[in-house]
């Protein structure tokens, strides 16, 4: 009801029409520290950012060899001395498939560019006698043979400058460098690092902690290896399938199927297998027929036969999930983020699975599925009973080691 008694409203006490309430002052003192704050984050986040993705990097990597480090400290070694080997070996294998892969993608791409004009050639001929076509290709040929010394040489240059373009090789060993001390610092010293911030957090969030870095650990580790050994099968199993087929350069393209179909998630297959399927097309197009059927067969079997055995406790996520995160890790930090988002989601959805309470569903409609397989099913039988016994494992065993300690 409306004040109609004709006296002004009575006003709190304390109350000046003349003076702010008093707490408008600190509200925009807190504002304004606010405001300070996020930019002067915001400018060392930006300063900041290569150091905090070497850090990320490094992390995941002190998640990938600590498990071949534990296995040499169970067995006597000294963990410094454990980790230093692990290390050493990690350098030399990759230095020689880098420079066994740098090298052989050069000689296969120069190959297949002296080839080009034949296959090229050979493609429209095909194409003109099977559908009765009259495409000529002698402008494109001429223009291939033109600068078919330039590809080449370039080719060349650039695989010799992968490791001698001065400025740009100085901050990537920079970086590696950076990130090996960092790993190695973080595996060697783990135990005391992860007992420094433990220290300063109650006994729940300790147990929290050091189940979260056990599920990091196993989770990441297990997923380079597997996935490792499913790209070198998947390699070997595409060079023997394009050299029978007679496909150009079946090495080199076997390494870029294998590396590519399973380190890129859910469409790695498609992206991997679209570069020997165009140059089987470009040299003989029935060949493109061959190809297409040894990826779908060999799909087919890596998903059903070779996957769930290999990482039937590794990386037991949603596609959709897997994708999505390798997206959302692109966009935040690039390509690094696209391999560390799988790893990564693996961790939180283990995490969270482990804390999760879960209820009975409702029959419905919309619930209703049909039966899994009966490999899917096994598969993820084994990925829960794998996830919480590394979560009552790690529980116990890091108190015992608290005890004994």
């Amino acid at each position: 009801m409306p004040d109609t008694s004709g006296d002004p409203p009575t006003l709190p006490a304390g109350w000046n029409e003349t003076r702010p309430p008093r707490w408008v002052p600190r509200a925009v003192l807190y504002a304004a520290i606010g405001v300070a704050g996020f930019l002067v984050a915001q400018y060392l986040y930006l300063k900041l950012a290569d150091l905090l993705t070497i850090l990320l990097v490094s992390l995941f990597l002190s998640f990938a060899v600590e498990p071949a480090v534990d296995y040499l400290a169970d067995r006597g070694w000294r963990r410094g001395s454990a980790t230093g080997l692990v290390f050493v070996v990690l350098l030399v294998v990759t230095t020689l498939l880098v420079w066994v892969v740098v090298d052989l993608v050069v000689q296969q791409v120069r190959t297949l560019i002296d080839d080009a004009p034949e296959l090229v050639v050979n493609a429209t001929e095909w194409v003109n006698k099977r559908f009765d076509a009259n495409i000529t290709t002698d402008s494109i040929v001429d223009q291939l043979r033109k600068y078919q010394g330039d590809i080449a040489s370039t080719a060349g240059d650039l695989g010799g400058r992968v490791i001698s373009v001065t400025g740009s090789v100085l901050g990537v060993v920079f970086n590696i460098f950076t990130i090996g001390l960092f790993s190695f610092y973080m595996v060697a010293d783990g135990p005391r690092f992860r007992r420094s911030i433990c220290s300063v957090l109650p006994p729940e969030r300790q147990r929290i902690i050091l189940t979260l870095w056990e599920l990091a650990i196993h989770k990441t580790g297990s997923y380079l290896y597997s996935r490792l050994l499913l790209a070198t099968v998947s390699a070997v199993a595409s060079w023997l399938a394009f050299s029978i087929i007679g496909v150009p350069s079946p090495l080199a393209l076997a390494v870029w199927m294998g590396i590519v179909s399973q380190f890129v998630p859910v469409i790695g297959t498609y992206i991997g297998g679209a570069l020997p399927l165009l140059v089987a097309l470009l040299n003989n197009p029935p060949h493109a027929l061959w190809v297409i059927g040894f990826i779908v067969v060999y799909q087919q079997l890596e998903n059903y036969l070779l996957a769930p055995r290999i990482s039937a406790a590794t990386m037991a996520i949603h596609p959709a999930v897997a994708f999505g995160s390798a997206i959302a890790g692109a966009s935040i930090i690039g390509p690094v983020g696209a391999l560390l988002a799988l790893p990564a989601a693996a961790i939180i959805q283990a995490f969270v699975s482990s804390y999760l309470e879960r209820h009975e569903v409702v029959e419905s409609d919309l619930t209703g599925a049909a039966a899994e397989p009966a490999a899917t099913q096994a598969t993820s039988t084994r990925t829960s009973s794998a996830q919480e016994q590394t979560a009552s494992r790690s529980s116990s065993s890091h108190d015992d080691r608290s005890s004994t300690q």
